[in-house]
């Protein structure tokens, strides 16, 4: 099956320090009103998510809005995120999937207004179930938290709901 894009979008996104140019990459279907990556959802997050072939991507810079602590990005928000560059990366590959379990490891707190490159891929696919592996990273190459999850795709209602929310 093939991979759920936009057909006209894509983007170069760049990853510095090291300013090496990710290749142009597809920016993988969105859910208008997603919390994540929905840009209709006016409390959200509005995170673009693009695929490279082996991996999903995403850039966004922690917004005071969702702080936690006082200058503290909230880690709730990271695991969203963590969640749904995962998710993007099987999403690309043409298969509706939902969570089943997620686990986050912190490793060093996101500070408003720090940039955080998100990526994700699968891990390996057993049946309907898909292992994932994901990370967030900061400036000078930091990595504030990586995560792992197992999904399993929908079954045929849940797939024609998920299917109504594409955009």
């Amino acid at each position: 099956m093939a991979g759920l894009f936009f057909a006209r979008a894509t983007a170069s996104l760049t990853s510095p320090p090291q300013a090496v140019t990710i290749a142009v990459m597809k920016e993988i279907l969105r859910y208008s009103n997603c919390f994540v990556c929905g840009d209709q959802n006016r409390h959200g997050l509005k995170a673009k998510f693009f695929f490279d072939g082996e991996e999903a991507v995403s850039e966004i810079t922690a917004a005071p809005e969702f702080e936690g602590y006082r200058g503290i990005y909230h880690g709730g928000i990271i695991s969203s995120l963590l969640d749904e560059v995962m998710i993007k990366a099987i999403l690309a590959q043409g298969k509706y999937v939902v969570t089943v379990e997620l686990t986050v490891r912190y490793l060093l707190p996101v500070m408003v207004g720090d940039k955080i490159t998100l990526s994700g891929r699968v891990v390996r696919s057993k049946g309907r179930v898909t292992f994932t592996e994901g990370e967030a990273r900061g400036s000078n190459d930091r990595v504030y938290a990586t995560a792992t999850a197992k999904y399993i795709e929908a079954a045929p209602e849940m797939r024609k709901q998920l299917m109504q929310s594409a955009q």
